[in-house]
């Protein structure tokens, strides 16, 4: 048993505390891995739920896979809550800790034995063990655990928030690790075929969650190239992985996967960017799977020419007239703005959590060519900033972002909810967004009519029904402004000696 060092300050230390603590503990490797597949923007971060919830989501969705969260209660409770509130069915493991635990190395030590307690083949094909803010801070080292016990595979995977930026991409660091393990099984001899069997055709891989209606369309849309889907990524099934790794070409539908793509690459496989939305994008992307499989020109315009007049059909079909801003952290924003762009809206702005990768440059250079600003890592400052600055009929974004559009009396839509749970690609996406779209943007007049029924009840501070008004201390806030900003300046002066 190893002393491990504590980390100070526990969850509220800030992050480059717990960063620095976190290199200090052995994880340097780690953080300098995160710093350059999740690189930040001007600011901290952009502003999501806890990044675990991405890689417990995706644990939680696969048969036959446990997950065993190792962090603060705090932490714990509020994924748990989270989890089932979006629909989990089975439960969370946990690990508990104490100064004394964390200290002497025995939380590595039960993290352990609970791994061995739940190694049950008849149960699981793999146990996911996911440390939060403290113990990486602390450095529990997960990758002292057992590749396999029983035949149970074990995936150890560190998902900090001071070193994953959202959850999105959370969901990448245990994609990228399940496909690294099953990358080595691969290499390592013969493994199962996936339970739905192998194709006869040569496959596509997708790289993204996507509405479930998504992979069949562009499964017919590669039909006329001699072409399959293939499975999605994250998955939803141990074999899915050797499936996927089986495709010679993979599509970054979501180009924020890192660490999944450095696995693909790995392999050998090919990357294409962007995906089948609008006609422009669905012609293009056609094209680069075709180019990338060696598919014959004429095969790719067969493939084009099936679905280009449907396409244009359904966008002429489902027109969308507006202003509308896009923004989210699900990292499909670039894709939703060209559709609704194509539609005939005005799209001014897209604003995402996600990076900027090699693999949407080709929706990025689309956009701008249209006079859309487009901003990575974007900020909820950014987002609501662009809001109020173009003033559109509608506002796609985060929850708060909603929040604050309709205080404005502007109609909102919450991208993870309504957009997301829409199809996008090829004919059937192309008029899925005009009902949703009109329908919102015909509520101004209604939000005009409750700003104008609230006016008066006062706002912020004031909010709400009051026999005498709030009275601000505005010199007591500014006190407490400048002994905030000392302490932090202290804080990075001894992070500093």
């Amino acid at each position: 048993m190893t002393d491990l060092p504590q980390a100070e300050g526990g969850c509220g230390a800030g992050n480059e505390r717990l960063a620095a603590q976190a290199a200090a503990a052995g994880n340097a490797e780690l953080m300098a891995r995160f710093k350059a597949d999740y690189p930040v923007g001007p600011h901290d971060k952009p502003q999501t739920m806890c990044p675990a919830f991405g890689a417990l989501r995706v644990g939680l969705r696969m048969r036959r896979v446990a997950t065993v969260l190792c962090g603060s209660a705090c932490c714990v409770y509020g994924l748990s809550f989270i989890s089932h509130f979006y629909g989990a069915r089975r439960s969370v493991g946990y690990v508990p800790f104490d100064s004394e635990t964390l200290v002497t190395g025995k939380l590595f030590e039960d993290v352990r034995a609970a791994v061995h307690d739940l190694a049950d083949p008849a149960r699981y094909d793999a146990i996911v063990v996911i440390n939060l803010c403290v113990p990486t801070a602390s450095g529990v080292p997960l990758q002292l655990l057992p590749n396999e016990i029983n035949g149970v595979r074990v995936v150890g995977i560190d998902v900090p928030g001071f070193g994953v930026p959202t959850h999105a991409e959370a969901k990448d660091v245990l994609s990228g690790a399940m496909l690294n393990y099953a990358r080595q099984e691969v290499m390592a001899g013969p493994v199962p075929a996936p339970i739905s069997g192998r194709s006869d055709r040569p496959t596509v891989t997708l790289l993204g969650e996507m509405f479930p209606a998504d992979p069949m369309v562009i499964g017919a849309m590669l039909a006329p190239m001699g072409l399959a889907v293939g499975p999605t990524v994250p998955m939803r099934d141990w074999r899915e992985l050797y499936a996927a790794l089986d495709s010679k070409v993979i599509a970054a539908i979501h180009p924020f996967y890192t660490a999944a793509i450095r696995q693909f690459e790995a392999a050998g496989r090919a990357i294409v960017g962007s995906a089948p939305v609008g006609h422009d994008g669905t012609m293009e992307w056609l094209a680069n799977i075709g180019r990338a499989y060696d598919v014959s020109p004429d095969k790719i315009a067969s493939a084009q020419n099936a679905f280009g007049p449907a396409i244009k059909g359904a966008i002429a079909g489902a027109p969308i007239k507006g202003r509308i801003t896009v923004s989210g952290y699900e990292g499909s924003e670039l894709l939703v703005a060209r559709l609704l762009i194509e539609s005939g809206a005005e799209v001014p702005y897209v604003g995402t959590a996600a990076p900027r990768t090699p693999w949407s440059a080709w929706d990025k250079d689309w956009l701008e060519e249209r006079g859309v600003v487009v901003k990575y890592r974007a900020s909820l400052e950014d987002d609501c900033a662009a809001m109020e600055g173009f003033e559109p009929d509608l506002a796609i974004g985060t929850t708060p972002l909603v929040q604050k559009a309709k205080a404005l009396g502007i109609p909102a839509l919450y991208f993870t909810n309504l957009i997301s749970a829409r199809p996008l690609m090829g004919p059937a996406g192309a008029g899925s967004l005009a009902q949703v779209m009109t329908a919102a943007m015909g509520n101004r007049e209604r939000m005009g009519k409750m700003k104008a029924f609230f006016e008066g009840v006062g706002e912020g501070d004031t909010a709400g029904i009051w026999q005498d008004t709030p009275k601000l201390y505005p010199d007591f806030r500014e006190q407490q402004r400048k002994k905030m900003e000392k302490a932090a300046k202290l804080a990075k002066a001894e992070e500093m000696i």
